[in-house]
């Protein structure tokens, strides 16, 4: 049954909805973790090492992406909300196009900056030869991959979160299959897996420009773009906190990376890696349903419906509090067998990876609540909060605890610094969504 954004959602029917975009990004996740699965497997811990190494950085470039997407699919919704369905088309096809733009820009500047970028970050020798290779070949798909992730978004607001979700099938199958080709059976080491993953992009972000060119049956389609300063500016406000995780995200990673690198060398770079990648299946739950309630809450929001406005935000924090207990608890006690799926070569790793996976799972049970604590501010437009909420989470208090609670507990404290921010962050969340309901006319 098809749900339109102007409907009553019950518990059923918001899981509905939101349904395809939570698996959409947890396959996303997936394929990311078997392409690193097939590195580390076939091509060795040094190659493994580079990708993770390089890769926090190239995620800076493709942020912008995240900022597009969430910004600029609040602002639509909210406007198609508002009943005015020609210019919410305007301002989508605008912010599609300033996204090709952006994509194509990076794309040069990284390709400039690879090798230095690469020797910068710690990179010697093998590893350094490995990441510039990885990163060289990746940039050439930043356009594709910038749309890949605005499309998330856009195409839960245009009421179809299903055909994301096979979009998303489909770029994981293509990335899996390249993987298999280029990295397991033909000798490509790190060059393959690149390779693999351009491919995918181009079918999760070139197919839907392609569908939203054509005539299709959704509220949105590409039309002639008019630039609008203000919405521009508007959409990236909103979307000012995606682009802050994001970029928070990678620049902590490179500090978990130096510190890693100090104490433990190497493996403690691979180890991290091997977390990060299941770390992002788990995540996945959170951003989906957060990106998949996104547009509900812009629409209702738009319209002026304050009881489902408020409704929503009850439902959702009561199904939060129950993903994050359950998730929490999958994450400890299956530490051990996922680690093993990428470093069961190497005991010492092994050991090493396990007891930081279970470290940092304790983190999950306020993570789910902060993620969707900034994106329902992003769906309100109110981009400071949201933002507030971005930066406090990914960049300063993991920043301090990073740094400080090493000290006390040496590698231990690594594991646990994400914990510790996600805690600290937790209150401010909580703090917003209580000083903020009748400003926003959640409360009651």
């Amino acid at each position: 049954m098809h749900i339109h954004l102007s409907e009553h959602f019950s518990y059923g029917k918001l899981l509905r909805f939101t349904f395809p975009t939570i698996v959409m990004l947890i396959f996303t996740s997936i394929y990311g973790v078997v392409d690193g699965v097939f590195v580390s497997n076939f091509a060795g811990k040094t190659a493994f090492a580079a990708v993770n190494l390089i890769m926090p950085a190239l995620m800076i470039f493709a942020a912008v992406g995240f900022m597009l997407g969430t910004g600029g699919s609040a602002v639509v919704a909210r406007t198609m909300g508002e009943g005015d369905l020609p210019r919410a088309n305007r301002y989508f096809s605008l912010i599609i196009c300033i996204g090709i733009i952006a994509g194509f820009v990076l794309m040069a500047i990284a390709e400039l900056l690879m090798e230095p970028l690469c020797a910068a970050l710690g990179a010697e020798g093998e590893m350094l030869d490995q990441a510039v290779l990885y990163g060289r070949v990746l940039t050439f798909a930043l356009v594709p991959f910038i749309l890949q992730n605005m499309f998330q978004s856009f195409l839960v607001a245009a009421e179809r979160p299903k055909l994301g979700l096979w979009l998303t099938v489909a770029a994981g199958l293509t990335n899996m299959a390249g993987d298999w080709l280029l990295v397991g059976v033909l000798p490509w080491g790190v060059a393959g897996a690149a390779i693999a993953t351009v491919a995918s992009s181009l079918v999760g972000g070139v197919v839907p420009l392609i569908y939203f060119l054509l005539p299709n049956k959704t509220p949105l389609r590409l039309v002639r773009p008019r630039f609008q300063g203000r919405v521009l500016a508007q959409a990236c406000s909103n979307g000012s906190s995606e682009m802050m995780s994001s970029l928070s995200t990678s620049f902590v990673s490179i500090l978990y990376n130096f510190q890693l690198i100090h104490l433990v060398g190497q493996d403690g770079v691979a180890a991290f890696g091997v977390i990060m990648y299941v770390n992002f299946i788990f995540i996945g739950v959170f951003m989906g349903y957060s990106i998949g309630a996104g547009p509900v809450i812009s629409y209702h929001y738009g319209a002026g419906n304050q009881a489902e406005l408020r409704s929503l935000l009850h439902k959702s924090l009561r199904l939060l509090l129950a993903c994050c207990t359950g998730l929490t608890a999958a994450a400890v006690g299956l530490a051990l067998p996922l680690s093993r799926i990428f470093v069961g070569y190497d005991p010492d790793l092994l050991a090493l990876t396990a007891r930081g996976f279970r470290l940092y799972a304790l983190s999950f049970l306020a993570m789910g609540f902060n993620i969707f604590g900034s994106a329902f501010f992003t769906a309100l437009s109110s981009g400071l909060l949201s933002a507030a909420i971005a930066f406090l989470r990914t960049l300063f208090f993991q920043m301090g605890a990073i740094f400080i609670l090493p000290v006390f507990l040496q590698l231990d404290g690594i594991w646990l610094a994400v914990t510790a921010a996600e805690l600290l962050t937790l209150a401010v969340t909580g703090i917003f969504l209580v000083s903020q309901r009748k400003r926003y006319g959640y409360g009651g």
